[in-house]
């Protein structure tokens, strides 16, 4: 009789456990968490990398979305969700995402003033075609790490003054390229000046005798 109590206690048991099992998970899972609100977006956002990372912001909206190794970012109500797409899919992340964790907040006063933690930053949107086929090799090559210098001027150029084409030592208003030296205008090199006149002929008289008088006007009064 024992025997078949503890049977029946057992079988009772093994049967109960699978549906406290289910119940515990149903509970889980019934309790999700809301979705923040969608954000219109007029056109493909463009964005701008902070300065030493590869942390994309969104400077045009008052939300904070970011971008970073391919997904994008946003908090809201003390939650982190992230998607795919900028302006849908979005789901839950639990906890926060590593580069927030010592991200400098203050970078939208230092993106009004063109600083970034009291150095001049001179930064420049990125499209959102060229953010989404570049930004493995950037995040690869590490190259928003990198000092990025200036680019030099072309030689001889300093801004202002001949762009491209210009050629070292021609500053303007003189003899451009192709310059002859000896040549000043009015004739070619190796030609006669004067429309073909040669040495030792006058007007229109043969070499070595004198032509026709040239009649012009000289201070008012008709010469010969």
């Amino acid at each position: 009789m024992k025997k078949l109590l503890f049977r029946a206690f057992f079988l009772t048991l093994v049967c109960l456990m699978p549906v406290c099992v289910m119940a515990e998970v149903n509970v889980h899972v019934s309790i999700p968490f809301p979705l923040p609100p969608p954000i219109v977006f007029p056109a493909a956002p463009e964005v701008v990398v902070v300065p030493g990372t590869d942390v994309y912001v969104v400077p045009d909206l008052s939300d904070e979305v970011f971008f970073y190794s391919g997904w994008w970012w946003r908090p809201w109500q003390g939650r982190w969700y992230r998607s795919r797409y900028y302006d849908r899919g979005w789901g839950y992340y639990r906890g926060t995402p590593t580069f927030h964790r010592h991200f400098y907040h203050g970078w939208r006063d230092d993106y009004r003033n063109h600083r970034w933690r009291g150095q001049p930053w001179q930064h420049h949107r990125i499209h959102h075609g060229d953010l989404h086929r570049n930004w493995r090799n950037w995040e690869r090559t590490r190259h928003w790490h990198k000092p990025h210098p200036p680019r030099p001027p072309r030689p001889g150029y300093h801004g202002g003054g001949p762009g491209p084409g210009h050629h070292p030592g021609y500053h303007g208003g003189g003899p451009g390229p192709g310059h002859h030296p000896g040549y000043h205008g009015g004739h070619k090199p190796g030609h006669p000046p004067d429309g073909g006149h040669k040495p030792g002929r006058h007007g229109d008289g043969k070499p070595g005798k004198p032509g026709k008088p040239d009649r012009g006007k000289h201070d008012g009064r008709i010469v010969y």
